[in-house]
Parts: structure tokens; C-alpha cells; sequence
């Protein structure tokens, strides 16, 4: 699978990171476009200790990386901004409301709306995790709108029915969630079996 996963302004760094290293790891993803927006590196650096553009990815994974690519968000030419450029999808994770608006309006004004209008145009999955609360009337008709567009709603809502041990667990399982929503299910995602 070819995929665009991008970091945008809001809080939840930590599922990023731990979707990122999923990815990396997934031998069925062969290619992985990376975008973090401006907003989003205060974020890392708040959240995760991940200071500056310069070797992001490597401090996100704790290596370098092999088949996760990045691209500045105002590189609006990079191949991700084409139709014509082979995708099974994009993830935003997390995506804040300001994204989501543009998303949602049509602005393509960075290559992080671009990629996702472009994701959208052509009927490809797009998954949005929002991440706000509570949401406001503009939160929730954004989100109504994007999805009637064809996007995918996924609010960064983690699960507590697994009994996660830490943040990190929980984070995981958030990420592996979405990931099987996109068609790339995890062997080590919790899977819920109630009793008989």
C-alpha cells in the first residue's frame, strides 16, 4: 500500500507516533508520504520532546526511517497534491478543527488540504481523527460536510475496554484501530470478545 499520514496542529501526538511506527513496520505498506504541519511541531515538541523539522521522523521512530517519505505542508507540487499520484489512502492524525474546516470548505491552501481534497476528488479513503471537545455548531456541521464528501469522521476516542497498562497502550490500540479501518489490520490490535 502506498499511504499519506499527516500531523496537524491538535492535541494527540503520541497516536501519531505510534501509527507511524505501525507503518513503518507493516510489510504491506511499501510507501509512506509524511506531512506535519507548522502547528503540529509545537505539538510534537510539547507532547513528545520532538523538537524541529530537522530529523523528525527519525526522532519519532527512534530510527531512520525506510519507506516513510516527508514533505514540507507548504509544498503544495509535491507528488501527494496529484490525482495522477498512485494512493490507498490518507490518514490526519490527529486533525484539528482548523484542517478539518479547510477540508471541509475546499481550501487547498497547503499540501497537507491539498492531498486530502485530492484524496477526496478521486474516492479514495480519507480518515479524519478530529481531535476537540466538546465541539462547537462549526465543529459538528465541518465534520458533516466532510463526511458527506466522503471522508471518514474518526475522533480520537480511545478505548478503555482492553485495560490498557499505560498511555502508550492506549495510543497503540487507537492507531491499530484506524489503520484496520483503512484495510490494514494489526496482529497485536485488541479484538473484543465478550463472553458467551
Amino acid at each position: 500500500m502506498h499511504l499519506t499520514l499527516a500531523i496537524t496542529g491538535a492535541s494527540g501526538a503520541i497516536l501519531a507516533r505510534e501509527a507511524l511506527r505501525a507503518l513503518e513496520a507493516d510489510e504491506r505498506v511499501s510507501r509512506v508520504h509524511f506531512v506535519a504541519s507548522e502547528n503540529s511541531l509545537r505539538v510534537l515538541a510539547e507532547e513528545l520532546g520532538v523538537a524541529g523539522r530537522t530529523n523528525l521522523l527519525k526522532k519519532m521512530l527512534g530510527k531512520a526511517p525506510k519507506k516513510i517519505v516527508q514533505h514540507s505542508d507548504a509544498d503544495i507540487g509535491a507528488a501527494i497534491a496529484s490525482g495522477s499520484h498512485p494512493s490507498d489512502g490518507m490518514i490526519i492524525l490527529p486533525c484539528s478543527m482548523g484542517t478539518l474546516a479547510a477540508i471541509a470548505l475546499g481550501l487547498a491552501d497547503s499540501l497537507i488540504a491539498r492531498a486530502a481534497d485530492v484524496t477526496l476528488k478521486e474516492r479514495r479513503p480519507l480518515i479524519l481523527c478530529v481531535r476537540e471537545t466538546p465541539f462547537n455548531g462549526i465543529h459538528l456541521r465541518n465534520m458533516t460536510l466532510a463526511a458527506e464528501a466522503g471522508a471518514i469522521i474518526f475522533p480520537c476516542i480511545p478505548a478503555f475496554y482492553n485495560h490498557p497498562a499505560d498511555s502508550v497502550e492506549m495510543a497503540r490500540q487507537f492507531a491499530f484501530r484506524v489503520l484496520a479501518h483503512i484495510g490494514l489490520p494489526q496482529k497485536d490490535a485488541y479484538i473484543w470478545k465478550p463472553e458467551a
